[in-house]
């Protein structure tokens, strides 16, 4: 299982950023996909969850109608649309997975079993 995360970047607040995680060793339908985030001095949190086979999702609360988590299972790819970017939207975001057994918000909140590198995301004027 491999996991490829790209997009992150240097974007002015109120902008927008598209990440992309691109799977390899396993197919999405039976998996459920996210993006959690880590800025320096905090705990790593779920930001956005997806089921691979159900497309049902999750947000934790900070992110929900500026964030946008979608999958494309013919290209094995997760994508999270981030409009009107925050300064606390800094982070270091990673992709992850883990074989869907207890559903998406779940896995969102506790953590996944498999973990991409990690890809910088900067809020700054």
């Amino acid at each position: 299982v491999q996991l490829q995360a790209s997009g992150g970047g240097l974007v002015q607040p109120g902008g927008s950023l598209r990440l992309s995680c691109a799977a390899s060793g396993f197919t999405l339908d039976h998996y459920v996909i996210g993006w959690f985030r880590q800025a320096p001095g905090k705990e790593r949190e779920g930001v956005s969850c997806v089921s691979g086979g159900d497309g049902r999702t999750y947000y934790v609360d900070s992110v929900k109608g500026r964030f946008t988590i979608g999958r494309d299972n013919a290209k094995n790819t997760v994508y999270l649309q981030m409009n009107s970017l925050k300064y606390e939207d800094t982070a270091v975001y990673y992709c992850a997975a883990s074989l869907n057994r207890y559903g998406t918000s779940w896995y969102c909140s506790v953590g996944m079993d498999y973990w991409g590198k990690g890809t910088q995301v900067t809020v700054s004027s």
